[in-house]
C-alpha cells in the first residue's frame, strides 16, 4: 500500500467515525426534550446541550483552525458554561455543519499534512495526531451524550441488533 493510499484510508475512516458519531448525537438529541438536553445531575457534570456545544468548537479549533489554517474563535469555558442559551436544535445544525465542513478538510488530506507538525491549543502535535484527537475526543463524548439520553430515556439506543449485526445509525429508521 503506498503512502497515498494508507492516508485515504485514514482519513476516509476518520471521517467516517466522525459522521457515525454525528448520527448517534442527533438520533440521541431528536429523543431528548429541550429541558432534558440542558439537563445536569450536578455542576460537575455536563448537559448533552453543553457537550454538543463542546464538540464543535473542539473540532472546529482543532481540524479547521489546527489544520487548515483559518481563522477561528473559540470560547471553550462558555461551550461548558452554557445554560439554555441556545435551543438544541440549533447547537445540533452547528455541529452538522461543523462536520462537514471538517470531515471535507480531513478527507482532503496529503501524507505530508498528517506528517506536518501544527501549533493547537498549547500542543505541538502531528497532523496525524490532531485527526486521531478529534475523532477519538468525539467518540468519547458521543458515548456521554448515548449514556445520558439512555438514564434520562431509559431507551435501547444499541448499535448491534440480538444477532450481533451492526444496524446503520445514519438511517432515521434505526432505533
Amino acid at each position: 500500500m503506498s503512502e497515498r493510499d494508507v492516508c485515504r484510508e485514514f482519513c476516509g475512516y476518520a471521517g467516517e467515525k466522525l459522521r457515525d458519531h454525528l448520527a448517534q448525537i442527533k438520533r440521541c438529541a431528536a429523543l431528548l426534550s429541550e429541558e432534558q438536553a440542558w439537563y445536569r445531575p450536578n455542576e460537575r457534570s455536563n448537559s448533552v446541550a453543553n457537550l454538543v456545544l463542546h464538540l464543535t468548537g473542539n473540532i472546529r479549533q482543532w481540524i479547521l483552525g489546527g489544520l487548515a489554517g483559518r481563522p477561528v474563535e473559540r470560547d471553550r469555558q462558555g461551550e461548558f458554561d452554557a445554560r439554555e442559551s441556545v435551543r438544541k436544535e440549533e447547537a445540533v445544525a452547528g455541529l452538522d455543519a461543523a462536520v462537514r465542513e471538517v470531515c471535507g478538510v480531513i478527507e482532503g488530506l496529503t501524507p505530508d499534512d498528517l506528517m506536518r507538525e501544527y501549533r493547537i491549543q498549547a500542543y505541538t502535535v502531528s497532523g496525524v495526531a490532531a485527526v486521531m484527537h478529534v475523532v477519538e475526543h468525539f467518540a468519547f463524548h458521543t458515548g456521554q451524550i448515548v449514556t445520558t439520553t439512555k438514564w434520562l430515556l431509559d431507551v435501547d439506543l444499541s448499535l448491534y441488533d440480538e444477532k450481533g449485526h451492526r444496524r446503520d445509525g445514519r438511517k432515521a429508521d434505526v432505533p
